[in-house]
């Protein structure tokens, strides 16, 4: 299966998320203040870049996050919505890289790039450690 039947530069995707409590640094022991943590902004970028490419992918594959490089820019409190968001950069053989964003009105909360590969689910699961 080649991705690009599928998948093309351009695709965008966002999610709106709560910040909780489970969320921040103090909780996850990432950092000691109650704010949201680079772990859960991250997990946020990923989501919805997965969400993406599953949207568009056909039954049976799926992806796989290989890669982040984000920066953490600006504290997101608890009880406030972020939002997250995605799009395709460029997809080269099974490999799709994705610009991800997390805002709060106006502010940007972290932004970078994330890697994923797609796979054939059944094979993957079948595979060794990746091998």
């Amino acid at each position: 299966m080649n991705p690009q039947e599928f998948l093309s530069p351009g695709l965008t995707a966002i999610e709106v998320h709560t910040v909780r409590t489970e969320h921040t640094a103090a909780h996850l022991g990432s950092g000691a203040v109650m704010v949201l943590s680079t772990p859960s902004m991250i997990l946020f970028m990923e989501v919805v870049a997965r969400k993406l490419l599953d949207e568009h992918l056909p039954d049976g594959y799926s992806s796989v996050g290989v890669h982040v490089d984000v920066h953490h820019r600006a504290p997101a409190r608890v009880d406030t919505e972020v939002t997250a968001s995605t799009e395709i950069l460029r997809i080269e053989g099974n490999r799709v890289t994705l610009a991800v964003k997390v805002v709060q009105g106006q502010t940007t909360i972290g932004e970078g790039q994330h890697t994923r590969y797609v796979v054939e689910t059944e094979r993957f699961l079948r595979s060794d450690a990746g091998e």
